[in-house]
């Protein structure tokens, strides 16, 4: 389908609820007023019938009339007249009265559904009939006078009597919804034209990017409502992938030159050794330069492939509760041994600080610490380990006295491969720190420096209470 077709589709369903909406309540209102209008036609029926109860009398002779001068009709009856009194509503609003004998002869008025037959009479009801296809309401009442009681009266009105108002609320009804449709489906264009400008923005965006190789494109994230937190999140995954990205590509840039140079110079050696006669002490000497640089290219291959597993967590590292106060006295003990360039190793540790975690891995992230600091400490200086609680964390902290770091390079020692002091490390693959670094936040912690140049440096690994 088109890309604007989910617009089309809120319209629609937007329209569609409303005009659901609008015909349920049609509806509704239909039945309704259906019912009352029907209601209220028996009502009038059964009134004006009573009424007419009253405009029947009988009198014995003519004497005896109420000679008002009013044009009265009247009726030989029995052993005198019945008089119907001008007020009598034989015929009104398509209602009509009747006045009949009990054995079902017409004395008064008009039977609009002799087709029906001769109906027995109920006293007080009002029943419906079914006439040619037609629905009448009839409803019957005795004369109350003694010399009358063998006198009826039936109203009947049609069932469609009460069409025409009915008629005029469809008209308005039908009328209103056709309207209301119009504005639903403009209204509902509108909406969906707003709520999804967003996402056409957001859509545009990520074209650019993927059509691109520029991942430093952000999402509009203008907002607070589900598409604002929506570009909120896809930003903030594009500045992950940005960032692993720049990670990378850093870490393909130092592998090849930090591989570069043990490769030269294992080429360089087997060259000269294929070169001409060499004696066996050279053939030794070669075979011995290659094997170094060859364990040093080891060295920092299986630390690289170790740090990309735990940042990507592929391997599954045991967590279980032990004491890192008794840990940190055990490698700061094996450590010291070391005592390279005559450097002292003093120790300041809380007693029983316990944490979840693994041991193994713990336990290279305080080696690589103390290594770093005897590779980069002073003549004769210092190295103090110290673990103690600081609030809701653990705080292990190895300080030294040496050379220092610069602040421009104070986040870079994080790096894989990176070596601020290169003439100082060694054998050194620049992977202690960064590994380091992940081994905390593997235990759910972070790996600080504070350090300055010529007075030292402090590694604090900080690890949440448990």
């Amino acid at each position: 389908m088109k890309r604007s077709s989910l617009q089309w589709k809120l319209t629609l369903w937007f329209s569609a609820a409303l005009v659901l909406m609008a015909v349920l309540t049609f509806i509704v209102v239909f039945f309704v007023s259906h019912s009352v209008l029907q209601k209220q036609l028996r009502t009038e029926l059964i009134h004006t019938v009573e009424d007419n109860v009253d405009e029947v009398e009988f009198y014995r002779s003519i004497a005896q009339m109420d000679q008002d001068g009013d044009t009265d009709h009247y009726i030989r009856y029995g052993v005198g007249y019945l008089e119907i009194d001008d007020d009598f509503l034989d015929q009104v609003n398509g209602m009509t009265t009747a006045l009949y004998h009990e054995n079902g002869s017409l004395l008064y008025g008009e039977n609009p559904i002799a087709a029906a037959g001769m109906l027995a009479f109920e006293d007080g009801v009002c029943r419906t009939v079914r006439v040619r296809g037609e629905t009448w309401y009839i409803f019957d009442r005795r004369l109350e006078q003694n010399t009358l009681r063998d006198l009826w009266l039936r109203g009947a009105v049609p069932e469609t009597r009460a069409d025409a108002p009915l008629r005029d609320i469809v008209y308005v009804c039908v009328w209103s919804l056709l309207a209301l449709t119009l504005i639903a489906i403009a209204g509902g264009v509108l909406i969906a034209r707003r709520a999804l400008k967003p996402l056409r923005a957001m859509a545009l965006t990520a074209a650019q990017i993927s059509g691109g190789d520029d991942l430093k494109k952000r999402m509009p994230d203008g907002g607070s409502d589900e598409l604002a937190q929506l570009a909120g999140a896809f930003n903030g995954m594009m500045q992950r992938l940005d960032d692993a990205f720049e990670a990378e590509r850093q870490f393909a840039s130092d592998a090849s030159h930090e591989l570069r140079t043990p490769m030269a110079v294992i080429m360089a050696q087997c060259e000269d050794a294929l070169s001409g006669e060499k004696t066996g002490a050279d053939y030794r000497e070669a075979l011995s330069v290659i094997h170094r640089q060859g364990r040093r290219m080891n060295r920092m291959i299986s630390g690289m492939l170790e740090l990309v597993r735990m940042e990507r967590k592929t391997d599954r590292y045991a967590r279980e509760p032990f004491n890192l106060s008794a840990l940190t006295e055990s490698v700061c003990e094996d450590m010291a041994l070391i005592c390279e360039k005559n450097i002292a190793l003093t120790t300041d540790v809380e007693p029983d600080i316990s944490i979840t975690g693994d041991q193994t891995l713990i336990t290279r992230l305080l080696g690589n610490l103390i290594g770093n600091a005897y590779r980069y400490g002073r003549e004769n200086g210092h190295i103090i380990v110290t673990l103690h609680r600081a609030g809701s964390a653990i705080e292990l902290t190895v300080s030294d006295d040496g050379i220092g770091i610069a602040p421009d390079q104070q986040e870079k020692i994080f790096r894989r491969l990176y070596q601020g002091a290169p003439e100082r490390s060694g054998d050194g693959a620049g992977l202690g720190l960064a590994m380091a670094r992940q081994i905390a936040r593997l235990h759910g912690g972070e790996l600080t420096v504070v350090s300055e140049e010529g007075k030292g440096s402090a590694f604090t690994a900080r690890f949440p209470m448990q």
